[in-house]
């Protein structure tokens, strides 16, 4: 049976990691890995994820929970612990506040999985803090996906991107990136996919619920600036300028 490893990053995310965490138990598929890294923080997020941890066990449902909890140097650097201590098959991040939409969300992801692919992906909804749908994902995850595909944007978002986990550890993020190291990191681990001639596939539906919010958004005009250094470093310079001014072309006549 294939795992996965989900990575939830946290800091002073108390008021939303309990969705978060519900959302990842109630899950039918048994194997089932949950690491939880913790930026030290300062609320009640480690006891919530203790108590996890503990109900977890008592229930005995093929899952195990991992938390660490110490200082770290951002998300990215958070998220690359949590590539460190996985062991399950695929990975995929889940952030406080976001949520597997129901109970088969991980069944319906691994039936997909076998040697021959290196990434499983799906759809996304943005929800609001209370769980309810606000609106679909702007951009949708494409029937046939390649790393050459995020120059239309970040197709997939991160939360619906499952990566084989040996992948992920040979495409560490780049933490000089602040706010789109994510962009990168799936682009890379694409193109390593290729190299290894491996499958990208498309789960059929919606495989994340995304809290409306962010750190991303709350910084959009840097990480804007990021996004195109970073497309820049693996597009080229003409393709990511024409592609900018086709952006602007498009939210102006949509």
């Amino acid at each position: 049976m294939t795992s996965i490893t989900y990575i939830t990053v946290t800091y002073n995310a108390a008021s939303v990691l309990k969705p978060t965490l519900d959302s990842v138990e109630c899950q039918t598929h048994r194997q089932i890995e949950h690491i939880i890294v913790d930026g030290a923080s300062k609320d009640d997020t480690l006891a919530l994820a203790q108590q996890y941890k503990a109900d977890s066990e008592a229930k005995d449902n093929g899952h195990t929970v991992m938390i660490l909890s110490e200082p770290d140097k951002g998300i990215y650097d958070a998220m690359q612990k949590g590539i460190n201590l996985a062991t399950g098959r695929y990975i995929c991040f889940l952030n406080a506040g976001d949520r597997l939409p129901n109970a088969e969300t991980a069944a319906k992801v691994v039936a997909l999985g076998d040697e021959h692919v290196g990434v499983i992906y799906g759809d996304t909804d943005i929800v609001d803090q209370q769980g309810q749908f606000l609106r679909h994902r702007r951009l949708s995850a494409p029937e046939h996906l390649s790393w050459r595909s995020f120059r239309q944007g970040m197709l997939v978002c991160h939360q619906a991107f499952y990566a084989l986990t040996e992948l992920a550890r040979q495409t560490p993020y780049n933490l000089d990136y602040r706010y789109s190291a994510d962009v990168d990191w799936c682009i890379r681990v694409m193109k390593e996919a290729e190299h290894r001639e491996l499958q990208l596939k498309k789960v059929d539906g919606v495989v994340a619920n995304f809290l409306d919010g962010g750190t991303t958004n709350q910084n959009h005009r840097a990480s804007l600036k990021e996004r195109f250094r970073v497309m820049r470093a693996h597009y080229g310079l003409a393709t990511t300028l024409f592609m900018h001014a086709w952006f602007v072309a498009r939210s102006i006549f949509k």
